[in-house]
């Protein structure tokens, strides 16, 4: 019999940057759920898993007090509410169960186009604006340099336009925002991307094994996109050289040809994104009829 409370709730961010990356996440892990309603609850259809729609800030305080059993968050807000709570002594209770490949990002201080940078010293008594306070008064004491906070939830790059501030420390991927509004990157704080969490505290075997699962589906699916699968002729007697291209999960498939006794067939799962460079190598030793697929899933 299961327990009352005996389906997985997982918190993940409503809108904005991890939104997207989160939802195809799951679906590539096959929990079929309608993501595109509008309430805040969706409900698994092949799985007992329920999403939480929420704030990205808001999911480190809901897997700590046990609301949810597991949050997609990035590390920036992570680490922020880390912070946060050890000034307030208190204790971050969660655990971080695997590292996810989106949500790459970094938390900058940029300033004005037009001012020369020289050292971090530029940012003695000066005002900066943020939505991260405690990391960037983490990194500033490190450095023994003294600040004025601004501190803005939303649309931090306008900030020294209006005159609110001298500097920002915002969260950059390209960098095409900082350009858009006359800024440019001169210290990187901290370098973020998404992970999953989970609450502490004692679960059910059967949450546990669902946990388990999924989380064997997550690292199928990252491993897979971290990966190609590769077909092609290779001549026998370059056979050693091709493979050193060729970073493989396992050892190639080898099959022979008809018709054709100085080559052989090789398929194989590389680890690696394959270049046009790498695939110039391979031709150059004499491959040919050269596949690169994606891999839709996988798992070891």
């Amino acid at each position: 019999m299961l327990e009352k409370n005996s389906r997985v709730r997982i918190a993940m961010q409503k809108s904005g940057r991890l939104s997207d990356d989160s939802k195809k996440l799951l679906t590539r892990c096959g929990i079929k759920i309608n993501l595109q309603q509008k309430g805040l609850i969706a409900f698994a259809e092949n799985m007992p898993i329920d999403i939480m729609y929420v704030r990205d800030d808001d999911i480190p305080e809901l897997v700590i007090q046990g609301v949810v059993d597991l949050g997609i968050v990035g590390k920036n807000v992570l680490k922020e509410n880390f912070l946060n709570r050890k000034e307030k002594l208190k204790k971050n209770l969660y655990n971080i169960l695997c590292d996810l490949d989106f949500g790459t990002c970094r938390l900058s201080l940029s300033i004005p186009l037009n001012v020369k940078y020289c050292n971090i010293q530029y940012f003695q008594n000066t005002r900066i604006a943020t939505s991260y306070p405690n990391l960037l008064k983490n990194f500033l004491d490190k450095k023994k340099i003294q600040f004025k906070l601004c501190s803005l939830n939303g649309s931090v790059e306008v900030a020294p336009r209006l005159n609110l501030a001298d500097a920002i420390c915002d969260l950059v991927s390209t960098g095409a925002t900082l350009k858009e509004n006359g800024l440019y990157e001169v210290e990187t704080v901290y370098i973020s991307s998404a992970c999953l969490i989970s609450r502490l505290g004692k679960m059910s075997i059967f949450k546990e094994n669902i946990i388990n699962k999924l989380i064997t589906r997550i690292q199928g699916v990252i491993k897979a996109r971290e990966s190609k699968y590769i077909m092609l002729h290779a001549p026998i007697s370059k056979l050693d050289k091709v493979v050193s291209l060729l970073r493989g999960a396992e050892n190639p498939t080898i099959l022979k040809l008809a018709n054709d006794k100085t080559k052989v067939a090789m398929h194989m799962v590389s680890s690696e994104t394959l270049f046009w460079e790498t695939m110039e190598k391979l031709k150059n030793l004499g491959a040919s009829s050269i596949l690169v697929l994606p891999i839709e899933k996988m798992m070891e």
